[in-house]
């Protein structure tokens, strides 16, 4: 489903990722790696946010820079959250539906089902703005799989999570994976993608 032939991304004289050739399909693949090390880089260049400097980067074949086909097909979870604060998590969630094109035939049942998978519907009504940290991660990784996309790409998803919620979430992405998804998921922390994989790009 994706394939980095020998991609490199450079931010002016600064190397973000550096020669990376590999091929990611369905299951789980863990990105490992220290603070620094490129995981964000590669993350934007698989998204479509970054064009790499040289090489290639394909998703189903295609350049997923700025090609909606294709990112229509990618649900996106960031490292850092750019959330409306005012806006409780459920009115959150319609408008993400809306953007992605969910119909409004579906998008009711879409969100409340995404909210359940997280374990948010009790807190769905509060205004973002309360939420903690944890419950930031949880509305985000929903508005990632709101759409039902092919590939999962979480950069950091168990960041401000309690351990019940981290379990939480490893289970799901586990589930996503044996259910066919392609599932990315970025850590630096090496026992907890241990716990969920051992399909690990270095």
């Amino acid at each position: 489903m994706i394939e980095l032939q020998n991609a490199s991304r450079w931010y002016g004289q600064v190397i973000g990722l550096n020669d990376v050739t590999c091929t990611l399909g369905p299951g789980l693949t863990a990105l490992l790696g220290e603070n620094g090390a490129g995981k964000s880089t590669m993350i934007k260049l698989i998204t479509g946010q970054l064009k790499p400097t040289t090489g290639s980067v394909t998703v189903f074949g295609e350049s997923p820079f700025a090609n909606p086909r294709i990112l229509a097909q990618i649900g996106y979870c960031p490292e850092t959250d750019a959330l409306y604060e005012t806006m409780t998590g459920r009115d959150f969630l319609h408008l993400m539906g809306r953007l992605s094109d969910i119909p409004k035939s579906r998008l009711g049942k879409r969100v409340e089902e995404a909210l359940a998978t997280v374990k948010m519907t009790e807190r769905a009504g509060q205004v973002i703005a309360s939420y903690s940290k944890g419950m930031r991660q949880r509305i985000r990784i929903a508005q990632a799989l709101l759409h039902d996309p092919q590939i999962l790409v979480l950069d950091e998803p168990m960041s401000g999570l309690d351990p019940v919620g981290r379990r939480e979430m490893r289970d799901l992405f586990v589930a996503w994976a044996a259910e066919g998804k392609t599932v990315i998921v970025s850590s630096h922390i090496l026992y907890e993608v241990e716990q969920m994989t051992r399909n690990i790009l270095l």
